[in-house]
């Protein structure tokens, strides 16, 4: 499945696009438009994007997470160092699993509250035009359909200009490639690997 970035001047524009996707067969579940306008969208009955698309908590969650792991294994080594309850005092090794848990989730915890408050890492390229007035379109598609629906945008809505495309939107640590030509870049990448 690919995700498709389109960049749409107004809100007539993407209530069109979004009519038309759902024409070519594109469900709501596969079609999300970010915009600094949520209550335009809401009013013109156009899916929107969720928290997960707009804000890094996935990204900053499992970096957190992995920031937390290596401190506690930190913790957990300083404590067999130190020894501070004495050298004829046993730890259970079920008291170190605990402290290196405990260290990964407050990691992860610290890290999901630090994506709460960032935007999205693969939004960042498009951030003035979002504040200019623009939407973003996401639109997921499978392989299959990928033709028909770039067909489709070429045809009837060459205002919304074709900005980027990514593997899975859900990756969040894979690169969004923006560009006039975005496939071009993904198809060398493929034929370098």
């Amino acid at each position: 499945m690919k995700c498709l970035y389109y960049l749409a001047p107004s809100l007539k524009s993407t209530h069109d696009i979004s009519d038309d996707l759902h024409e070519v067969g594109i469900d709501d579940f596969f079609l999300h438009v970010i915009s600094r306008d949520e209550s335009g969208l809401k009013k013109q009955h156009i899916h929107s994007s969720n928290y997960l698309e707009t804000l890094d908590l996935i990204r900053d969650g499992l970096i957190g997470a992995a920031v937390g792991f290596l401190v506690g294994l930190v913790g957990v080594w300083l404590l067999q160092y130190f020894q501070p309850f004495g050298e004829n005092v046993h730890v259970p090794s079920f008291v170190y699993y605990f402290i290196v848990a405990v260290a990964t989730l407050f990691g992860a915890w610290e890290g999901g509250l630090v994506g709460v408050a960032t935007e999205n890492k693969k939004l960042e390229r498009f951030h003035d035009d979002l504040d200019a007035g623009k939407y973003l379109i996401l639109i997921y598609t499978l392989r299959t359909k990928e033709d028909a629906v770039r067909a489709m945008m070429g045809e009837r809505h060459p205002e919304a200009e074709f900005v980027a495309v990514d593997r899975h939107f859900v990756n969040p640590f894979s690169a969004v490639r923006r560009g006039a030509d975005p496939d071009a870049a993904g198809k060398r990448d493929l034929q370098k690997g």
